[in-house]
């Protein structure tokens, strides 16, 4: 009974090791809003036919930058609510915030620094945005000498160097939002419907539309807090809400 259970795990493990996230529906929703392209995804687990739904807002950072919108008092919006209220052309949940809605981590909003950077495992980058570019650097390598106008401290990483990220979570499904950049001019803030981080890593790794090919990917705060909008050139925005109030948000707006 013993060596019967042992071959079962083995290829068990061997199917979940050979599994592998496929992409099997790719479509453009609506029409670009000002150089913004929202994108809708599904992909499947080729090993148990599991299916996660991402939405993507992909924009080139040449004509956009983000923007961090702090909510440091009551009354705390939708995200719906401050995006339309701002003007914005996209924007999803950003960092993770105590009980008390302080800020976990890194937090700068209009070039000031809101909450200092943190040391933490699950903190294991910071998303920014600068004059010139938006970037994700490895708590290691960022620096204010860059000077950025916006800044969430998350994590963790999800995707390095057009890699998955190895010893990610594995168990626990979760609705998930995040942001990515690319080797060229693009980059992308998205939800993703519930997945594991590890899971979130393989997707993000597959994912390829045109010319965008996700280098860096990071985690931002999830569960209940994960919401996603997008601006449409015509008709209504596109809105995923959040399950409870959230402390910040990061928006997509024009340069």
């Amino acid at each position: 009974m013993r060596k019967l259970s042992a071959a079962i795990f083995l290829l068990l493990s061997f199917a979940t090791a050979e599994a592998q996230w496929t992409q099997i529906s790719n479509q453009s929703e609506g029409q670009p809003a000002r150089g913004i392209e929202h994108r809708y995804l599904v992909m499947e687990d080729s090993g148990t036919g599991d299916r996660a739904s991402l939405e993507l807002a992909i924009f080139s950072t040449k004509s956009c930058r983000l923007k961090v919108i702090d909510q440091s008092t009551e009354p705390r919006l939708d995200l719906e609510e401050v995006m339309a209220k701002e003007n914005c052309l996209a924007g999803v949940n950003g960092g993770y915030f105590d009980p008390e809605y302080r800020p976990i981590g890194l937090l700068i909003v209009d070039g000031k620094i809101v909450a200092p950077l943190q040391k933490a495992r699950l903190l294991s980058g910071v998303l920014s945005s600068t004059a010139k570019k938006i970037q994700i650097s490895r708590v290691s390598e960022f620096s204010m000498r860059q000077k950025p106008d916006a800044a969430v401290e998350c994590g963790p990483m999800i995707v390095d160097a057009g890699k998955p990220v190895g010893g990610l979570e594995s168990s626990r499904n979760a609705r998930r939002t995040f942001a990515a950049v690319s080797s060229n001019d693009r980059a992308a803030i998205g939800f993703c419907s519930d997945v594991t981080l590890a899971d979130l890593s393989n997707i993000l790794f597959t994912v390829a539309i045109g010319d965008f090919k996700i280098q860096r990917a990071i985690n931002l705060d999830g569960g209940s807090s994960s919401a996603f909008w997008i601006k449409k050139a015509s008709g209504s925005p596109f809105s995923i809400s959040e399950q409870k109030p959230v402390r910040d948000f990061v928006a997509v707006i024009p340069r």
